[in-house]
């Protein structure tokens, strides 16, 4: 019994060594769309993508993020203007796709959408302050990624969902959180969907890196949203509460 159980942890061991060493070949033509390449992890995931030979189609909040992640790739990586709150949007950066694909389909698919994330107690919120998150962070990501999965199956591609995963910890209130777990549910369902289509899916769940963030503008944020509140709300914390 021993004996059987070390040769099978043996196998799996192997098993991992093997497959850690396969690497995508003839990367030549293949296309990887990559959402929220401003700054960040898509930005760094475009460039390194773009060095191994990857065609690279890198997705942009504003154009100045465009125009200066093309100054330092290749001619061969594209940018578009992609606001995931906008249908409009979303819709022409699927043409552009289509368009550069040129029939062969998409290889890749990375998901990396981060919108603004209010951070205070729940009934301080309205419910314009979960659409803020919600409609970038997972029905915007829902939304390009059901118009792009005929390209996707055309090439038999995948799918990689980077989710924070502080977002996976209920500590605060809002939208964010809400929207990773729902990316996480939505992924797991299309990875078992697409399968049969030869689409593989999934999650990159990463931990904290060091972001963009002054600890002033939360601070601003905060008191604009206590002077926002009603009196009553504002009475059931006080303003002791609020500070600490």
């Amino acid at each position: 019994l021993q004996i059987a159980i070390l040769a099978s942890i043996l196998s799996i061991v192997i098993y991992w060594l093997i497959r850690d060493r396969y690497r995508v070949g003839n990367l030549n033509g293949k296309h990887v769309f990559i959402m929220g390449c401003d700054t960040g992890l898509g930005n760094s995931l475009a460039k390194w993508l773009d060095k191994k030979g990857f065609c690279v189609i890198a997705a942009c909040a504003t154009g100045k993020g465009g125009q200066e992640l093309q100054a330092c790739s290749s001619l061969s990586l594209k940018t578009v203007n992609l606001n995931l709150a906008d249908s409009n949007s979303i819709a022409r950066a699927v043409v552009f796709v289509t368009e550069q694909t040129a029939g062969k389909g998409l290889f890749g698919l990375v998901s990396n959408a981060e919108g603004s994330a209010p951070v205070a107690p729940t009934d301080c919120l309205t419910i314009e302050d979960f659409h803020s998150v919600l409609d970038v962070s997972l029905l915007g990501v829902i939304e390009i990624t059901l118009k792009l999965l005929p390209l996707l199956k055309k090439a038999e591609g995948r799918v990689i969902n980077l989710i924070n995963a502080k977002g996976l910890m209920a500590l605060v209130g809002g939208g964010y959180s809400l929207s990773k777990w729902g990316m996480e549910a939505f992924s797991d369902t299309l990875r078992i969907e697409m399968q049969h289509f030869g689409v593989k899916v999934s999650i990159v769940e990463h931990g904290f890196f060091k972001a963009e963030v002054v600890n002033s503008d939360i601070e601003k944020y905060l008191f604009r949203l206590w002077n926002s509140l009603t009196p009553e709300i504002r009475d059931s914390y006080e303003e002791k509460y609020f500070v600490e």
